[in-house]
């Protein structure tokens, strides 16, 4: 006896487009903590934040997405926190730049697995925001 499971229904043009906005939305609350390349302190907590705030209630996937994004972003502005105070001791300043590169490299792979419809978590990350 075989069994047959309903065929779901055909995607319209308005789920798709439903759909892509909110992948589009989800890639830049990640994307858009690289604003602190231009405005250092304020620039990376900024833009998650804003787009977050505005976009929440919209989808609970840009929800999710804005969450891990400033999770990610405050915890790094701790790490970079401790590593200016070991800037004292000279090491600090090689940590810097390490939290850097990490910052932007993890940012970018968040924002392309986003973009394709996957949840990224991001490594070494405090969840303050749940």
């Amino acid at each position: 006896m075989e069994t047959s499971y309903p065929s779901p229904p055909p995607l319209s043009a308005s789920n798709v487009s439903a759909v892509a906005n909110v992948r589009t939305w989800s890639a830049f609350c990640h994307a858009s903590a690289l604003l602190g390349v231009l405005f250092h302190f304020p620039g990376h907590l900024l833009g998650p934040l804003i787009v977050w705030l505005v976009k929440r209630d919209d989808s609970p996937a840009i929800d999710a997405h804005g969450k891990e994004a400033l999770n990610f972003q405050i915890s790094m502005l701790i790490y970079n926190v401790i590593a200016a105070i070991f800037c004292l001791v000279l090491i600090g300043f090689f940590f810097l730049a390490i939290l850097w590169v990490l910052n932007a490299v993890f940012v970018i792979i968040a924002s392309i697995e986003a973009s394709d419809g996957k949840f990224y978590r991001y490594p070494m990350t405090i969840r303050f925001i749940q």
